[in-house]
């Protein structure tokens, strides 16, 4: 009688990871290898799973052969996981303390194994085609039969050619660096050479770009393939164009604003092709191969980090690991760097590399801060512009010449009142108040940017029947604002309301970058790296919106976002100009970019703060949230769970804060605490941040509580 065989998969569901997974494969069954996918029941529901263990009959007896189902099916025709993969995914959850499952989840959503699953039926009905073919041209008599045949032939192998992703390589000229950049480039080519991550600080306008593409045309040139990793689709969409003109065989774009059908082939081809992937931060999950090296700019955005679903993972550390484990060199560029980058440079884990000299030669934009409560009393206000920066913008359109405006607010109005009765219209699922959106035929909606509920705007109060109005100006304000002031311009806006599909995004961005754009207002999207040659004033309304963040990373967020968007202007030699209307010109932060304060002694005075109250980079930070319909279950429970999380034996210098109110702390109808523990950075680091998740996943169990509370691991 022939040998039963047993394997152990991974399930694409939030299990915890135990080796207790298995199925059978039944007797005298051909071996599968790890990383093979196939398809299997669980709890009645069919799912595509990954063998982790191809040999697991130990497994099955401690478990029991008769309590272990079958497979359902093994050959799917999908490509097989990689051990690299495999890896990769259970360092992600074993450091941002989820489930194998969940990361494989999101690396192999459902929608892309069923396009893979569509993709593998066809090339298996091609190849049954092909072989046809084949003999029919050997059974041929006549010669154009054959002829015909043969080209039939030819036509599925250029098919079958073109699904493999089958490309030539291209040949780019050499990329030419300034001796700025040809300094910052040979101490970056050192830093590889020492097997540090190289963090490459440029000053706005410095080219890191440049420097990126001469390492990504060496690192093709060697045979090996690149990962370019940037915080937002926008700014995929402007470096694609720039890219693609070096690269145009190799580069490959992933992000989630391509169509499945795009993601899918780019996830395709570089299975086989040499490839240059740009994509944001789930394109750290694609089946990559022999990377030689991977480009994080703009490495201190937040965007970078996963906030929902699991794994609630950070791209840029995540890219880290990957190249880790292909071996890959890493650059991290940014203007502003994070403190944690700054500090692993001190400590000696990165190099720093600085690139202090602008491409083009030119000095940092002029600051000029307006203080708007002295306007306002001297009748200096127009709506939501300054006279003085509305002088400042005729002067730039009469030298032909573009502005840039940053309100950190999207919507027409972020509140709306009654003039009678002072009434707030809120939402009634979430804590936060409703923004008026309004519609080219001039009505107008009240809209959740939390759950997304949608409401009629009246203009009249339920309360007392009197008039609303809108309080605040945000993006869509500000647009209307303009075009009253400046009704020779031309302008748009760019926000996630006007940049909600591919198209839209991008036809705004390049007809600004074209010069078809006079001014454009925009949200924090505005600020991030793109370069406009005609640019050369850029303007910040109601900047104290981007100061009053509740969290330890304000001010120094606030100041990589004002410093960024201060970078857009002013490059191709010329001159810019920074206007930041504010009611609070004294804070440091201003002053800062105003030079008053030294720039070392802000970042210094900034890590200074963080080491008195032990907060990053000086220690890690587990969040906890938890979530419930029922308020007083919820405050029952959070109250439960602080006291079993003070009662933990967890190594000393563990601090453990909450449960407390977020400042939204009640969305879609669910009501919102959380705890926020920073855990020294230690050789019992690890254990810690195990020991929390094992009392959590505790506590849900014995509490039925499962499914309220989740862990995040360095929230931003």
């Amino acid at each position: 009688m022939s040998e039963r065989r047993f394997i152990q998969v991974i399930l694409p569901l939030q299990l915890e990871w135990e080796p207790f997974y298995c199925y059978d494969l039944g007797d005298g069954a051909e071996p599968l290898g790890e990383g093979d996918r196939i398809r299997v029941d669980f709890s009645g529901k069919e799912y595509v799973a990954v063998v982790s263990n191809p040999d697991a009959g130990g497994e099955a007896v401690r478990i029991g052969i008769d309590r272990i189902k079958p497979v359902l099916q093994k050959d799917l025709g999908l490509d097989r996981v990689s051990k690299t993969e495999l890896d990769l995914w259970r360092q992600v959850a074993r450091y941002y303390l989820c489930s194998v499952g969940e990361v494989y989840k999101a690396a192999y959503p459902a929608g892309k194994t069923a396009e893979e699953e569509v993709k593998a039926r066809i090339g298996e009905r091609l190849r049954k085609r092909l072989e046809e073919k084949e003999r029919m041209i050997a059974r041929a008599r006549k010669p154009e039969t054959k002829e015909r045949y043969t080209r039939e032939r030819d036509a599925i192998l250029a098919e079958i050619a073109r699904d493999a992703g089958e490309r030539p390589r291209s040949s780019a000229p050499e990329i030419e660096l300034t001796q700025p950049q040809s300094i910052a480039y040979s101490e970056i080519k050192e830093a590889f050479k020492s097997g540090k991550p190289a963090l490459l600080r440029g000053v706005t306008g410095s080219g890191k770009t440049e420097i990126y593409l001469k390492l990504a045309r060496e690192t093709l040139d060697e045979g090996r393939n690149v990962l370019f990793l940037v915080p937002e689709i926008a700014l995929s969409r402007q470096l694609e164009d720039r890219i693609r003109e070096l690269f145009p065989c190799e580069l490959q774009v992933f992000h989630s604003g391509e169509s499945m059908v795009r993601r899918r082939e780019a996830a395709t081809f570089i299975r086989t092709g040499s490839y240059m992937v740009l994509g944001t931060r789930s394109s750290v999950f694609l089946p990559h191969r022999d990377i030689g090296l991977v480009i994080i700019d703009e490495e201190h955005d937040p965007s970078y980090k996963q906030d929902n679903p699991a794994p609630r993972y950070n791209g840029r550390e995540t890219a880290i690991m990957l190249a880790k484990l292909h071996g890959a060199a890493v650059v991290l560029g940014s203007a502003t760097p994070s403190l944690e980058s700054l500090y692993n440079c001190s400590v000696g884990r990165y190099s720093l590399v600085n690139l202090t000299a602008r491409y083009y030669e030119a000095g940092d934009a002029d600051v000029e801060i307006i203080d708007t409560i002295a306007e306002r009393r001297k009748n200096g206000m127009r709506g939501s512009f300054s006279l003085k920066l509305i002088d400042h913008i005729r002067e730039c359109l009469d030298r032909k010449e573009q502005v840039m405006i940053l309100r950190e607010r999207r919507a027409y109005s972020p509140v709306v009142q009654c003039e009678e009765c002072g009434y707030i219209p809120k939402c009634k699922r979430c804590n936060v108040s409703l923004s008026l959106h309004l519609k080219t035929d001039g009505s107008g909606k009240l809209v959740c940017h939390y759950c997304g509920k949608v409401m009629d705007f009246t203009g009249t109060c339920p309360k007392c029947g009197g008039k609303l109005s809108p309080l605040g100006a945000g993006t869509q304000r500000i647009e209307e604002e303009a075009k009253e002031l400046f009704p020779g311009a031309r302008i748009a806006r760019l926000d996630s309301d006007s940049a909600q599909s591919r198209r839209n995004g991008t036809d705004i961005i390049r007809n600004f970058s074209s010069g078809d754009t006079d001014i454009l207002v925009g949200t924090r999207m505005v600020t991030k790296g793109f370069d406009f040659s005609g640019l050369t004033l850029v303007a910040v309304l109601q900047a104290d919106s981007i100061l009053s963040q509740q969290d330890y990373r304000a001010d120094e967020r606030s100041l990589q976002m004002l410093e960024q968007f201060r970078g857009r202007c002013g490059r191709r030699g010329r001159k810019g100009l920074f206007v930041i209307q504010t009611s609070q010109p004294e804070h440091p932060v201003y002053k800062s970019l105003e030079g008053d304060l030294n720039e070392k002694s802000t970042l210094a005075g900034f890590l200074a703060e963080r080491k008195l109250f032990g907060y990053p980079p000086f220690s890690r930070v587990v969040g906890i949230t938890v979530k419930d319909y029922n308020l007083t279950r919820l405050e029952k429970m959070s109250g439960d769970l602080a006291a079993v999380l003070e009662n933990t034996p967890l190594n000393p210098g563990v601090s453990i804060i909450g449960p407390y109110k977020p400042a939204v702390d009640r969305i879609s109808n669910q009501y919102i605490r959380a705890f926020r523990i920073l855990l020294p950075k230690d050789r019992s680091l690890s254990e810690n941040k195990a020991t929390i998740a094992k009392v959590a996943d505790s506590f849900g169990k014995e509490r039925k509580y499962t499914g309220h509370i989740t862990l995040d691991v360095d929230p931003v």
